[in-house]
């Protein structure tokens, strides 16, 4: 991992995020790529805001905390989230398992606190990923 200065770390041509993984270039199996990562993000975050404006007139930590439940059940118990579902991905474990709960825990609970999420490795893991042993990956 590099200074947030220096940038993404940089892949040579002859290498794509998940190569080191074992993770093939493209299709099922590949690293989600930062442009279905960031649709399924916003599909989430509109669900818990639509949830959270119906229940809690919009109360910015009412949205925060719909986000966080449905996240920690959605991965927790089936790997991937509505937003996930809809993009093609899900969180798996580096050897291709499903994830236990405690990952989908403290992977929902790291990615809460935004930092996290925005620290990547030339495979595009995030830190919340990288702590937890878990990796975002294409499903079609």
């Amino acid at each position: 991992m590099g200074s947030w200065l220096e940038g993404p770390p940089q892949l040579h041509a002859d290498e794509w995020p998940g190569k080191t993984l074992g993770r093939p270039e493209s299709g099922p199996g590949s690293i989600a790529r930062i442009g279905t990562r960031l649709v399924a993000i916003c599909i989430d975050w509109g669900l818990s805001m639509l949830v959270s404006f119906i229940f809690f007139d919009g109360d910015a930590f009412a949205n925060l905390t719909v986000f966080a439940a449905s996240t920690l059940l959605f991965v927790s118990v089936t790997g991937h989230t509505v937003g996930h579902r809809v993009m093609g991905m899900q969180v798996q474990r580096l050897d291709g398992s499903a994830v236990r709960p405690l990952d989908g825990v403290l992977r929902t609970l790291l990615m809460c606190l935004v930092v996290p999420a925005f620290i990547s490795d030339k495979d595009q893991r995030g830190l919340h990923d990288r702590i937890r042993g878990t990796i975002l990956v294409r499903t079609r």
